[in-house]
Formats: C-alpha cells, sequence, structure tokens
C-alpha cells in the first residue's frame, strides 16, 4: 500500500511537472520575445518616451514645487506628443563630465539602476565630443546657447573692449569657462571686480538690484532674469562679447541617443522639424522670455 502511494505520488509529481512545461516555455518565450524589442519597437511598445534632463540647469529643466519645468521639458513633452507617444522624464544630476552623463543617461545606465533614457537633451552638437562618444549619436540641434554682456547702460553706456570694464563690479557664474575667460582676461586685469554667483541667472539679478554693472553669462541665462523681472528693466542691453577661449559664436546644443538606434534618431529629428515647421518651437522659446537662435 506505501509502495503504491509512492508511486502514485511520484507520478503526480511527474503529472505536475509536466503540466506545468508548456506554461513555462510560454513564459521564457513572452520574456524572449520582450527582450528582443529593441530601439523604436520598445518604445512603442512602452507607450512611452523616456527622456533625460538636467537637474537644476534653469532656464532649460528644473525642480520647483510643481515638479520639474523648463524649456526642455516642454520640449521633451512637445517631441513625445509629436510621435504619438506619453513622456517618461528622466532627471539627473550633472557628473564630474559630460562623457559620464552620456554613458549614465544614454547608453549605460547609472551603475546605481537609474537610466539609461531613450533620449538626452541639452547635449552639445560638437564633431570632437561625438568622437570621444562613440557609444552614442550627437545630433538634432534645437538652440544656439551663446555667452554675452549684460549690462546696465546707465553704468556702462559703451563697451567696445575689455578696457571698458575696468573699475566697475562684474558678475559671472561658479565653474564655467566665462567666468574663467573673464577673470583671466589680459592677465587677470578685471580679476578683482569679478563676483561669483552660484548660477547665470543669479548673476543676471546682481545687475538689475544694481550690485554689478555687468554679468558675463549665457543669453538664455540673461534673457530668463530679466523675463522674470517686474517691472520689465529698460536698462539693460546684451550685446556679444568674445574673449580668448569663449566660441565667437556658440556652440549648438541638440539631443543624444544610443548608437544603432538609427529608427528612434529618424524619427526625433522628423518630430522636431515638425515642430519648428508648425511654429511650435519657436513658441516654446517665447514662452520662457528666451530667443530663438539658429543652430
Amino acid at each position: 500500500m506505501k509502495k503504491m502511494c509512492e508511486k502514485g505520488i511520484g507520478l503526480g509529481r511527474r503529472q505536475l511537472l509536466l503540466g506545468a512545461l508548456p506554461a513555462l516555455v510560454l513564459g521564457a518565450q513572452g520574456a524572449q520575445a520582450q527582450e528582443e524589442l529593441t530601439g523604436m519597437a520598445r518604445i512603442r511598445a512602452a507607450g512611452a518616451l523616456k527622456v533625460a534632463v538636467y537637474n537644476a540647469f534653469a532656464p532649460f529643466s528644473y525642480r520647483t514645487g510643481k515638479g520639474m519645468e523648463g524649456l526642455d521639458v516642454d520640449l521633451a513633452k512637445a517631441l513625445a506628443q509629436q510621435m504619438g507617444l506619453q513622456m517618461t522624464l528622466l532627471p539627473f544630476d550633472a557628473d564630474e563630465d559630460m562623457n559620464d552623463d552620456l554613458r549614465n543617461m544614454v547608453w549605460k545606465g547609472h551603475y546605481l539602476g537609474y537610466g539609461p533614457a531613450d533620449v538626452m537633451l541639452h547635449v552639445p552638437v560638437d564633431k570632437y565630443f561625438q568622437q570621444n562618444n562613440k557609444q552614442a549619436v550627437i545630433f538634432a540641434p534645437y538652440l544656439r546657447e551663446q555667452v554675452v554682456l549684460a549690462r546696465d547702460t546707465r553704468r556702462l553706456p559703451k563697451v567696445g573692449k575689455a578696457e571698458d570694464l575696468k573699475g566697475v563690479p562684474l558678475a559671472a557664474e561658479r565653474g564655467t569657462g566665462a567666468a574663467s575667460a573673464l577673470i583671466g582676461h589680459e592677465n587677470h586685469m578685471l580679476s578683482s571686480q569679478v563676483q561669483i554667483y552660484e548660477d547665470g541667472i543669479k548673476a543676471m539679478q546682481a545687475v538689475l538690484d544694481g550690485k554689478a554693472a555687468a554679468a558675463y553669462i549665457t543669453r538664455a541665462q540673461a534673457e530668463t532674469a530679466i523675463f522674470q523681472a517686474n517691472p520689465k528693466p529698460e536698462h539693460i542691453e546684451i550685446t556679444d562679447f568674445p574673449l580668448q577661449g569663449v566660441p565667437r559664436d556658440g556652440w549648438p546644443v541638440g539631443m543624444a541617443i544610443k548608437s544603432g538606434n538609427d529608427e528612434l534618431g529618424k524619427e526625433l529629428v522628423q518630430a522636431l522639424t515638425a515642430l519648428r515647421s508648425n511654429g511650435q518651437l519657436l513658441a516654446l522659446f517665447k514662452q520662457h522670455g528666451l530667443t530663438l537662435v539658429t543652430p
């Protein structure tokens, strides 16, 4: 009797395993199919475009009480909508350099498990930078960043050369090439006058508050502070002011995706082209008080 029971139990286990086998095989096949979805097929299956943007990077992407805001955030939404997708935002803190940012957010993912995104915004479109990051494709410029001199015309009616800035307080953003160029110009001629601020918008605010006569920052930072000011200042002028080490014409800014995702890249270019053609891209810039400079 005991042997019969043992035999029956053994048979039951065998039947159970055989019955479970088809389900296990189907489950494995389903998982494999999911893994095989890559690039645009995977994104379409998920129904959302994952977009990486910088934290604390006003006016392009920054956190407020309402969540993430800024030009890049709105552009991410518009791109996804144009592609018929939802948008999932992946905000991240900048690493030590942009090579690390591309690795973490574009082609590999952070070692803590965050990322990668499908696309990262606000990436300099530069051939040397691209050559050093072959795991990513950098493309589709949508704006041009440029360092400018934003000055109070009551204190500096006219500026044609660096010598014209002598004797007045100047503002710049900590850790930027613009700040280094201003401080180091002509054997540190202006260094004692330069006040360093946490970001370019605060540097521009110092000019608006009368604490500085001019700020050497990006056009977007200057325009943002002016746009937010109330009442609107009429004594501020923004001009090109290239110093040694600062690109005269600025630099184009675009997006980056993982190498090999050609279909995704094609759809992003098409979406950006459509936004530019229908005026939506220009409207986004105006909404944030920014000038759309052709990349």
